[in-house]
């Protein structure tokens, strides 16, 4: 592989305008097509196969009208009656408005449908519409706010909630904070602008390409909306590294002395062959995602996948080329900032004394203490992993949502008025029903089940009643899960006598059947990516042992992330420091986190255990093997690692509750594995194993190709091909 990559990168290298034109053409072409196609993500949430998603089906076949995405508006007063006759009026007009907008097929008016609060202080009214919340257009939600006009200046308070409601536009970019960071991150690892300025130009081709492909194939399929933060913050993330993992080698070999076209092969044919391998374990654990079964998973996964591909070709392609417009003159400015210089002699140091490297350092003290270190480290990352235990699986609502969003007031008027469980109906259809009676009968033997707060026949048709459930509990309570249970469970009795078929659904059914899918595919999901990264590892690293520590550390790091997130965002840890509220957590995440923590968790196994490799194969000294590998790696290594914390910390400070836990989840998972696992555990048992750590079998020697990660064939081929022109 080695040999095939030091020749892409100095074709690449020369031909260096003709590979910039292509990824411009990409680039471009991809915006086009991404603008024309009008797609968008979606924030809804099905599962083939579930009982809410089969209600959902049924309503869409025999009451269209009923299985649209709907807003629920919150009139409020804070003082007086919201029935006296000023503001009825003005509500009245606010509903009319409303039902004029854009994809409204129905607004309810509160008064008519006798849905005033018991003190007389809100009233709720419904807006519907005539498509699912994935195909409700920005600008009919953009007219909802005009329409109740009338409302806000009797002074009436109008808040928004539902599957689908007015959102605020977006703060400060999370992707420009996340690469503001990194660039300072780099200027101080390389000490040079240029430098700096390479691994994030290179990233954004890749990202920018990946984004708009995920917004052109969601005017076709479904696409979580969840899908673009995650391939952002892996485009993002992953595109610096692989870049800057050949560049510090690149500028490694331009200090040797090397011509810079022979620097950009032979660094892609080292450090370019761990970037493959590690890449490749990230796409497989994200391509994982699909044996779960679920589609926006599926559709995530594969996402992200494709981010990472595309940054792995823009590493192996554009970073050569780019090497090769900057020629001599700019390969010189790599080591150049005045301001920076500091972090200069590290790169020279690298190239001729890596015992005087601060990561060598580090590295001879762990070695040297290797039985305490592993056993502390290994102890403590347990003790981190403890709150994980208390795990509580779900979607978080607007419950979740900070009070400058109008679905959170509106979640919180609702429930200091009306009870939580308003905020969670559930929706039972009666297929089959033959009369309205056997529909009021349903629904009275429902009303009678403990945790049922009210219970109301909505809606009946020739062969089917809608019946709206309100529980006692809210959305997110463990109890209103236990109630859709229940009543799953006693639908026999509940139906008994009226030839009824029940089905429970609603958004909160639907939430609960996601979550339950979820936690049960979590166990297939992390057996079949395992055993397909074992498989990859033990390929590229030619040994068994070293797989299986990769496997163990990745586990420590994915419990201490886990154990962080929910002493953080279950439990309320630091909340007003990050702007949340305790919830649950995310029902996806334990599934995404652990796809993704497994595959930068190879990544930076098999850019420390390379350098490992190829020292210990040079000298055949296991301990400085240990040593000096990780001393080689620690500094690009901690630098990739920040950048891509970074990056994910970056997130934090997005509105979206969902997509601050994801970033924070990732950060810590990130950091903990880097510093913690692999440039301080990995070290200490590669000592304690010694050289029993590349034994393999002598049949695997014979059978299996040798990937030549380290690039040792490569270097003793050009070696000869040097040592015969020299003779020549």
């Amino acid at each position: 592989m080695s040999t095939y990559l030091y020749r892409l990168a100095r074709w690449c290298f020369r031909n260096r305008w003709k590979t910039l034109a292509a990824w411009v053409a990409v680039v471009v072409a991809a915006i086009v097509i991404a603008g024309a196609s009008g797609g968008k993500t979606t924030d809804t949430v099905t599962i083939p196969g579930t009982e809410a998603q089969q209600t959902l089906t049924l309503l869409k076949e025999k009451l269209p009208a009923a299985s649209g995405a709907s807003t629920q508006v919150v009139f409020a007063v804070k003082d007086g009656n919201i029935t006296s006759a000023r503001n009825q009026a003005a509500i009245d007009r606010a509903v009319t408005a409303l039902g004029k907008v854009s994809q409204v097929t129905s607004a309810s008016n509160p008064f008519q449908a006798r849905t005033v609060s018991p003190d007389k202080r809100i009233a709720l009214g419904t807006v519907t519409y005539d498509a699912q919340a994935a195909e409700v257009k920005t600008g009919t939600l953009d007219q909802l706010d005009p329409a109740v006009s009338a409302a806000r200046d009797a002074g009436v308070q109008v808040e928004f909630g539902g599957s689908v409601y007015p959102k605020a536009a977006a703060g400060a970019s999370s992707e420009a904070v996340g690469i503001g960071v990194a660039l300072v991150i780099l200027c101080l690892t390389f000490g040079s602008l240029v430098a700096a300025g390479l691994p994030i130009v290179t990233a954004v081709f890749g990202l920018v390409t990946t984004m708009m492909g995920i917004t052109a194939l969601s005017a076709v399929t479904d696409i979580a909306a969840a899908s673009t933060s995650v391939a952002t913050m892996l485009g993002l993330s992953c595109g610096i590294d692989y870049a800057v993992f050949i560049l510090a080698r690149y500028r490694t070999f331009l200090l040797e002395g090397r011509d810079p076209e022979e620097a950009a092969g032979r660094a892609a044919g080292t450090a370019g062959s761990s970037v493959v391998f590690a890449a490749l374990s990230v796409i497989i654990a994200l391509c994982g995602l699909a044996v779960v079964g679920i589609p926006f998973l599926t559709t995530m996964g594969l996402a992200a996948a494709a981010t990472v591909a595309l940054a792995l070709l823009v590493a192996l392609t554009l970073v050569p080329a780019v090497f090769g417009i900057l020629g001599r003159r700019g390969a010189a400015r790599f080591s150049r900032l005045p301001l920076l210089r500091r972090a200069q002699p590290a790169a020279r140091t690298a190239a001729t004394d890596p015992d005087k490297l601060a990561g060598t350092r580090w590295a001879r003290w762990v070695v040297r203490r290797r039985v305490p270190v592993l056993a502390i480290g290994v102890i403590a990352l347990g003790g981190l992993a403890i709150p994980a235990a208390s795990m509580d699986l779900g979607l978080p609502g607007s419950s979740a949502l900070p009070t400058s969003d109008t679905s959170r007031r509106a979640y919180d008027l609702t429930t200091e008025h009306f009870g939580p469980g308003y905020n969670g109906t559930l929706t039972v259809v009666a297929d089959d029903v033959a009369t309205t009676g056997q529909a009021q009968q349903i629904s009275a033997a429902i009303s009678k089940v403990p945790g049922v707060a009210s219970s109301s026949v909505a809606v009946t048709t020739h062969d089917m009643a809608l019946i709206n459930v309100i529980p006692t509990t809210g959305p997110n309570d463990a109890a209103t899960t236990d109630l859709v249970h229940h009543i799953r469970d006693q639908r026999t009795t509940l139906e008994a006598g009226t030839g009824a078929h029940l089905l429970v659904g609603g958004v909160t059914a639907t939430n609960i059947d996601v979550s339950a899918k979820l936690a049960d595919a979590l166990p297939t999901f992390l057996v079949t990516v395992v055993a397909l990264a074992f498989v990859l590892l033990t390929f590229a690293f030619r040994t068994i042992i070293v797989p299986i520590k990769s496997i163990l550390g990745f586990l420590l790091s994915a419990g201490a992330a886990f154990g962080a997130q929910v002493a953080v965002f279950q439990w309320g840890w630091c909340k007003s420091l990050l702007g949340i509220e305790p919830t649950q957590t995310l029902s996806f995440l334990p599934v995404i986190l652990l796809a993704i923590m497994f595959g930068l968790s190879s990544d930076y196994e098999v850019f420390v255990v390379s350098r490992i490799k190829e020292q210990f194969s040079r000298t055949g000294d296991a301990r400085r093997a240990a040593v000096l590998g990780t001393g080689l790696s620690a500094r690009v290594v901690s630098a990739a690692a920040l950048i891509m914390a970074s990056i994910f910390v970056a997130f934090i400070f997005a509105p979206d509750p969902t997509t601050k836990e994801i970033g924070f989840s990732f950060a810590v998972g990130v950091l903990v594995d880097a510093f913690v696992v692999r440039l301080t555990l990995v070290p200490a048992a590669m000592a304690i194993l010694g050289a029993r750590a590349w034994h393999h079998p002598r049949w695997f020697a014979r059978y299996v190709p040798d990937p030549d990660i380290e690039g040792e064939r490569l270097d003793d081929k050009l070696d000869d091909s040097k040592q015969h022109l020299a003779g020549v």
